[in-house]
């Protein structure tokens, strides 16, 4: 079975970081990440960029996009998807076709600033 490992933080704590701090922990979360493909327990890993940055996508029809992920207390984080275009409008049309398939779920779209690949994970085993 396959689970999504979501890190939260506060994000000015985050952004508040030196270079030499930051550089630490992804130094610490690259051994974690090393053992984990060493394991072929590890898919892809990304760190998700500015909420500043972020869009959401919600309402009815073809949606509205408002700044920020602002979702409802009642709404959970439930899938995660990467995709890859070249500007936010291409990631937005992306999302409107998955609300195609799920119109009552609520997207956010955020850029990534840093992307691990990690090892194919085997099907079949553990399910």
């Amino acid at each position: 079975m396959y689970y999504a490992i979501l890190a939260y933080h506060e994000e000015d704590i985050v952004e508040s970081w030196s270079e030499e701090e930051d550089a630490a922990l992804m130094s610490e979360l690259l051994e974690i990440n090393d053992r984990m493909v060493a394991q072929k327990s590890l898919g892809p890993a990304a760190r998700l960029g500015s909420t500043r940055n972020a869009v959401t996508l919600r309402g009815r029809g073809v949606g509205m996009v408002v700044d920020g992920p602002f979702a409802e207390t009642k709404e959970q984080l439930l899938g995660f998807y990467v995709v890859d275009f070249p500007t936010m409008e291409g990631a937005v049309a992306a999302a409107r076709e998955l609300r195609r398939a799920n119109p009552t779920a609520v997207y956010e779209i955020r850029p990534i600033s840093l992307y691990v690949p990690g090892a194919s994970l085997p099907s079949g085993e553990g399910n």
